[in-house]
C-alpha cells in the first residue's frame, strides 16, 4: 500500500515520524524546499513532549510520480479546490483521501472526488513548526487521539486506522460529524482565543479573563450543535457537552472551574492559526468560528463570541497587533 501525507508541515512531520518508526511506508510531502532538504538529509526531529529522529521519505509535490492508496492531507483549507485538483491524478480509483484539517471539510471533498474515497480524521492532538526538519509535539503522549471517519462507503478505512495506530489510539466514529463538532467546540475556544491573544491554550485556559470568553464560545458551540440536531461525540472518554453546558449560576461555575482541568494535557499548545498569522499568512479562522457563526445564523442560534473572534483575527490578518489585550474587546458582549 502506497500512502502519503500531503501538507507535511508541524503536525504532518509528527504524524509521519511516527508512522516511519513503527515500520510503514509513507512519503511526506511539502511545498517547503528547505524543510524537505532537511528530511530527506538528516529525517525527522520530533522535539517537546518527546525527542527523537527518524528517518522519513519526503517529496516535494514535483516530485510526486504514480498514484496512492491513501493520501493523509493536512494543508490549510483556504487552498482546498486546488488542491484536491492537483492530487486527483494521484490518487487511485479505489483509493481514499482522508482529510485532517480544521472545520467540517468532508462535504466539499467529497463532491470534488466522490463520497467513498472521502475520509475525515478529527486530530485530538497539537505541535508546532521549529524549523527545518523540526517539529514540536506540545500535547502529551497520553493524549495521542484519532476520531476518524468515512463520509461514504470508507475505502481504506481500516488501512487509514491502522497507520494511525502507529502513533495512538484511533476511535472510529459512526457519527463522524458529531466528532467533528467536538474539535470544532475545542478549536473555536482555544485556537480561536490562542489567536486572538498570542497565548497557548493553557494560558488562555488558567486566565480568568480570558476563561469567560472561552466559556461563552464554548456554549455557543453547544447550543448550536443542539438547534442543529447534532450530538457531540466525547473527547477521549469526556462528555464535553454535558460538562460545558449550563442554564443555572451552579452549572455555570462549575463549567468555568473545570476547563483549566480539561486543558491540562494540552496546555502547550499554540494555534496553528497564531503560526499563520506570524509568518504573515491568511489563517482559517472562517473554516473554524466561522463555521459556528454561519450554523448559527442557519438555525436561528446568536453566535456573538464567536462572530467577534471572527473579526478581531481578520484584523489581526490586516496587521493589528497580537497582545493578550485583545481580550478586552469582548466585554461589551460580557455585560
Amino acid at each position: 500500500m502506497r500512502a502519503m501525507i500531503y501538507g507535511a508541515g508541524a503536525l504532518g512531520t509528527v504524524l509521519g515520524a511516527y508512522i516511519a518508526r513503527a515500520g510503514r511506508q509513507i512519503d511526506l510531502v511539502n511545498r517547503n524546499e528547505k524543510h524537505v532538504a532537511a528530511l530527506k538529509q538528516n529525517g525527522a526531529h520530533i522535539v517537546g513532549k518527546v525527542d527523537f529522529v527518524q528517518k522519513v521519505d519526503a517529496l516535494l509535490p514535483g516530485e510526486l510520480t504514480g498514484q496512492y492508496d491513501v493520501i493523509i492531507l493536512m494543508t490549510k483549507q483556504q487552498h482546498n479546490a486546488d488542491v484536491i485538483a492537483f492530487l486527483q491524478p494521484f490518487l487511485k480509483e479505489n483509493g481514499a483521501l482522508c482529510t485532517c484539517q480544521n472545520g467540517l471539510p468532508e462535504p466539499a471533498i467529497a463532491e470534488a472526488i466522490g463520497a467513498d474515497r472521502t475520509l475525515g480524521c478529527a486530530i485530538a492532538w497539537g505541535a508546532t513548526f521549529k524549523g527545518e526538519g523540526v517539529s514540536e509535539l506540545t500535547s502529551d503522549p497520553s493524549a495521542l487521539t484519532f476520531s476518524l471517519g468515512a463520509y461514504g462507503k470508507g475505502n481504506h478505512l481500516e488501512d487509514v486506522k491502522a497507520l494511525f495506530e502507529c502513533m495512538g489510539t484511533v476511535v472510529v466514529e459512526k457519527n463522524f460529524i458529531g466528532a467533528r463538532w467536538s474539535k470544532l467546540l475545542i478549536n473555536s475556544a482555544f485556537s480561536g482565543l490562542s489567536t486572538v491573544t498570542g497565548a497557548t491554550f493553557g494560558e488562555v485556559a488558567n486566565n480568568k479573563a480570558s476563561r469567560r470568553v472561552a466559556q461563552r464560545i464554548i456554549k455557543e458551540c453547544i447550543d448550536v450543535a443542539k438547534a442543529a440536531n447534532i450530538s457531540i461525540e466525547p473527547v477521549q472518554g469526556h462528555k464535553i457537552d454535558k460538562l460545558f453546558d449550563y442554564r443555572g449560576a451552579l452549572k455555570k461555575a462549575i463549567s468555568f472551574a473545570l476547563i483549566p482541568v480539561a486543558m491540562k494535557k494540552h496546555a502547550s499548545l499554540v494555534a496553528s492559526m497564531l503560526q499563520d498569522i506570524r509568518a504573515g499568512k491568511k489563517c482559517e479562522i472562517d473554516a473554524i468560528n466561522g463555521v459556528v457563526c454561519e450554523f448559527g445564523k442557519k438555525y436561528g442560534v446568536p453566535t456573538p463570541f464567536n462572530d467577534r473572534t471572527v473579526e478581531i483575527v481578520h484584523t489581526l490578518e490586516a496587521g493589528a497587533p497580537i497582545a493578550f489585550s485583545n481580550i478586552g474587546k469582548y466585554d461589551d458582549l460580557l455585560k
